[in-house]
């Protein structure tokens, strides 16, 4: 005699208490393409030790605070700094003396803390890079609107030159540093701008020192290439318990 076929068990009938939905519909029996589901878990509920969910555990964001206490000024240059300072050139950068007075600011400043290049590693490493410019390079973007305007050919290397990185990454790989680097037109004082740009990202932790360069080249005749240049870091570095506080100038 054969046995009646299997029914699933009825639900229970909704009631006030209880609305009908689709649970009360028979599940079909569990299948080699459909297995069985597992078990709910139960969910221990929040407490000190376990927050409420992994967002909870991400502190929120909250404003950078102020420049890491102890910053003094390691080592300062300028140019020029005698009537006949002239500038050496550097292979690779032509017609414009805006990369050159750049380069040469930051040798003046660095040799003047870590003596011949390059740095030692362990600063070296955790120096970043800040230029700031009230003029940009004047001379390369002349040269190249003037061949433009007389229908020449344009030198690839003003190109190149013309984004002041260039010169920042000759610096960089010839001293060693391997910090962040920046580079801006202020829309105000060129030093102020670059003194808490390196300020906040010492702050931040990005860095723990900084060279700030700021190199303007002659808008007119009769004026002359200048600029300076600052390495400010920590006072705990060697040579930085006499040192002038930062950003005191």
């Amino acid at each position: 005699m054969t046995a009646p076929p299997a029914t699933a068990a009825a639900a229970p009938p909704p009631s006030a208490d209880r609305q009908a939905g689709p649970s009360d519909a028979a599940a079909p029996p569990p299948s080699a393409d459909r297995p069985a589901r597992p078990p709910a878990v139960a969910v221990p509920p929040p407490s000190a030790d376990r927050p409420a969910s992994p967002a909870a555990a991400i502190a929120p964001p909250t404003a950078a605070g102020p420049p890491a206490a102890g910053l003094v000024t390691l080592a300062r240059a300028q140019w020029p700094e005698t009537l006949d300072d002239m500038l050496p050139g550097i292979p690779g950068f032509v017609v414009s003396s805006f990369s050159p007075l750049v380069a040469e600011l930051a040798r003046r400043c660095l040799s003047r803390y870590f003596g011949t290049a390059p740095a030692d590693p362990a600063r070296g490493e955790r120096t970043a890079v800040l230029v700031a410019s009230a003029t940009g390079d004047l001379g390369t973007a002349a040269a190249i609107a003037q061949a433009v305007d007389e229908g020449r050919r344009v030198p690839p290397l003003l190109f190149f030159q013309s984004n002041p990185n260039a010169v920042v990454g000759y610096l960089t790989a010839r001293w060693g540093l391997a910090g962040p680097v920046v580079c801006t037109i202020a829309a105000g004082d060129a030093i102020t701008d670059a003194q808490q740009g390196a300020a906040q990202l010492i702050a931040d932790g990005d860095a723990d020192a900084a060279l700030i360069i700021v190199a303007d080249q002659a808008r007119a005749a009769g004026e002359h290439d200048h600029g300076e240049a600052l390495l400010v870091g920590p006072r705990t570095w060697p040579g930085g318990a006499g040192s002038v506080s930062f950003p005191a100038r």
